[in-house]
């Protein structure tokens, strides 16, 4: 991959993980708004928020970020498992992505789902989900990847095997 190629990508891919960051963030706000008021029209809104800005975009960034990265890995000297901290990165964004998918998106729709209840008039009260852990634990996870890619620490996973014989 030529060197113009090889940033433009690399763009793409911290551009990519910013957004996944910042998406986080809103989670988190949204998610702490939410649980921190005993007012359920606050809540109501704040579980359709969740459901418009958080799992598509989450799960789009997650895909672009490992495609990007992907590409990073075949096209330049690190390659995909060929260091620990790119395998690790690359386990962690897979990992990532498909809690997106599996965990993520069914308690936001069954959130968003009780807040359309409450708005239209149907549900006397909301529940408490288990949104608390999405954005600890996806920044979290994100801050070390990022640390990851900075230090590059543990070398390669296995070192090349030369035949000294003669």
């Amino acid at each position: 991959m030529g060197a113009r190629t090889r940033k433009g990508v690399l763009v793409v891919h911290i551009v990519s993980a910013g957004a996944w960051i910042g998406i986080d963030v809103v989670m988190a706000v949204l998610v702490f708004i939410a649980l921190g008021t005993d007012d359920d029209g606050i809540k109501a809104l704040c579980y359709r928020a969740l459901e418009l800005f958080v799992v598509w975009p989450l799960l789009t960034t997650g895909l672009v970020c490992l495609s990007s990265g992907v590409v990073l890995g075949l096209g330049t000297k690190w390659g995909l498992v060929r260091y620990w901290w790119v395998a690790i990165k690359l386990a962690m964004n897979i990992l990532l992505t498909a809690l997106v998918l599996v965990a993520l998106r069914p308690q936001v729709m069954e959130m968003a789902e009780q807040g359309r209840r409450f708005i239209s008039g149907q549900a006397a009260s909301l529940a408490v989900g288990d949104l608390i852990y999405p954005p600890i634990v996806s920044p979290t996870a994100l801050l070390i990847a990022f640390v990851l890619a900075v230090f590059k620490p543990w070398g390669r996973i296995r070192k090349l095997r030369r035949d000294h014989g003669a």
